[in-house]
């Protein structure tokens, strides 16, 4: 996965025939094949190819003599792509503006934030060839009606503000800090 933090390669990311090449080519291929895939003239793939790869999208895999030409493979430099709220950093969303805990809008603030954070460090990572550590957790749980969904929220805060004062140390010299977020949202029902 790469996290897109640029917002000139957000834009080229985001157009419906190159954001259908980079999909193709999780394996790597040919614009001469790509171009009989996507039913597009060659030479109009070869454009949207260069694009991408200028934006660090796709990468050249091999070169292979055909008679005269020289036939480019390429492959997409990952299986998938997130566009980190920074690549709109004048209007990305921010969690400090209007901090509410029962908000929709806040939790979404938050979760751009999260894309944003973990995008970067996995960017750092990368280059630094390194792990993040992380851990995180998914889960699902069906109320009954109102009430309970309240009163699991409160259990909840209060555990979660249990833990986070058992183990906080300001005090520890060379700790880091790391950001805890948890959330409880209605699921969407993908299945229709």
């Amino acid at each position: 996965m790469a996290v897109i933090e640029d917002p000139a390669t957000a834009e080229v990311s985001l157009d419906p025939t190159r954001a259908r090449l980079l999909a193709e080519l999780a394996e790597p291929n040919s614009a001469t094949t790509l171009a009989n895939r996507v039913g597009l003239p060659r030479q109009k793939v070869n454009y949207h190819l260069r694009t991408l790869e200028q934006h660090g999208l796709v990468e050249l895999v091999e070169e292979r003599r055909k008679g005269n030409v020289t036939e480019r493979v390429l492959r997409a430099t990952a299986f998938s792509y997130v566009i980190s709220p920074s690549a709109l950093s004048a209007v990305a969303p921010n969690p400090d503006r209007a901090p509410d805990r029962l908000s929709a809008r806040w939790l979404l603030a938050l979760g751009a934030r999260l894309v944003r954070d973990v995008g970067m460090l996995i960017s750092g990572a990368t280059k630094a060839q390194k792990r993040v550590a992380t851990f995180a957790l998914d889960g699902e749980v069906r109320f009954a009606n109102a009430a309970d969904r309240a009163a699991f929220a409160e259990e909840l805060g209060q555990a979660v503000t249990t833990l986070v004062a058992k183990y906080h140390d300001e005090s520890t010299v060379g700790g880091r800090a790391h950001r805890l977020l948890v959330a409880v949202h209605p699921k969407i029902d993908t299945e229709s």
